[in-house]
């Protein structure tokens, strides 16, 4: 009769307190995050990591692993300038600069048109182009500043271009091989169409070291544009913001890049440098790796239901406008 009541007894599974899965959630995401200093992870690895973290664990250090990412970013990103030749640095970001402003100038054209048609919010479409044409979310934090953009205008400019850029990530090497493209073209490739320079490092390093060097580069004197294109949409929006009475920011400057420049010059200049600047752009590139990882540890449900068809719609159609057409200079100039 005991064997019996015990037999229909249910087993009683203890629940954990809302401490303890907070904590389980921790030890997870560091355990993730020290994987991704490994050898075993890639740049595309970690990013995955991070984005299947983010939607079924939550990101228990929300607060502290966007800006985390953003100073890791650029440190790991001035520290890979003390494994590159002024030189390189130099001859990449000119033939980078000749794209810049036919490209940029286009895609803001471009993009402007398509919101129209698609009846997109003007803000969000700006940040769109915005995020495409130069640095991807750098961009768009920068030009949101000046603009007074809203926050749900934010998420979906956001939203787009973190799906394009993962995308990225994984397509660009392989097509790369398929084309058949030099370490230089790849290189182009990549800092003109991929979107933020996390991604940018990521594909190159995967095609080859040169391809990485030119790559940053290319990317950084991209970045640069950032300081006028939100001058010159502070001055667009400047009438309709005095109406309103809002407060228009001044544009945030990338310092991170002179650094970079200034590194650069260094392993240049000073010889004993050289000899362990192989060292400094390991590290820089497991740094890049782990930004990575916690650029997709903070992707939300809430971003990705932000993005509706329209807005990704335009990303996408300016990625493939920007991507086709600087593929096709960089196969006739660069070499």
């Amino acid at each position: 009769m005991k064997q019996d009541i015990r037999r229909n007894k249910r087993v009683q599974i203890p629940q954990l307190s809302s401490e303890q899965k907070l904590l389980y959630r921790k030890i997870v995401f560091l355990l993730a995050a020290g994987f991704c200093l490994t050898p075993w992870a890639s740049p595309p690895i970690a990013l995955m990591l991070g984005i299947l973290l983010a939607l079924t664990h939550e990101n228990p250090f929300h607060r502290i692993s966007r800006p985390a990412a953003k100073y890791l970013l650029e440190a790991s990103v001035i520290m890979l300038g003390f494994g590159m030749n002024l030189a390189v640095v130099l001859k990449a970001g000119a033939s980078g600069a000749l794209f810049a402003v036919g490209s940029i100038s286009a895609t803001f054209i471009l993009g402007y048109f398509l919101g129209k048609w698609l009846k997109i919010p003007i803000k969000a479409s700006a940040l769109i182009s915005a995020g495409t044409a130069i640095c991807g979310g750098s961009a768009i934090a920068a030009v949101s500043s000046v603009i007074n953009a809203a926050e749900s205008e934010i998420s979906v400019a956001m939203g787009t271009v973190f799906v394009l850029n993962a995308v990225a990530l994984f397509v660009f090497p392989p097509l790369g091989h398929v084309l058949h493209l030099t370490q230089a073209q790849f290189g182009t490739w990549s800092g003109v169409a991929i979107h933020d320079i996390s991604s940018v490092v990521g594909a190159a390093s995967h095609y080859g070291q040169s391809a990485l060097y030119t790559a940053t580069a290319v990317k950084l004197s991209r970045a640069l544009w950032i300081v006028p294109i939100s001058a010159a949409a502070s001055y667009i929006f400047q009438r309709q913001e005095s109406k309103s009475g809002d407060v228009i920011h001044k544009p945030q400057v990338p310092w991170f890049i002179g650094l970079f420049i200034l590194a650069s010059v260094v392993r240049t200049f000073i010889p004993e440098v050289a000899s362990w600047s192989p060292v400094v752009t390991h590290v820089s590139e497991a740094g890049l790796t782990l930004t990575l990882f916690l650029i997709g540890a903070g992707l939300s449900q809430r971003m990705l239901k932000a993005v509706g068809w329209k807005p990704m719609l335009q990303g996408v159609l300016l990625w493939i406008f920007i991507s086709a057409t600087s593929l096709g200079v960089i196969l006739l100039i660069v070499r």
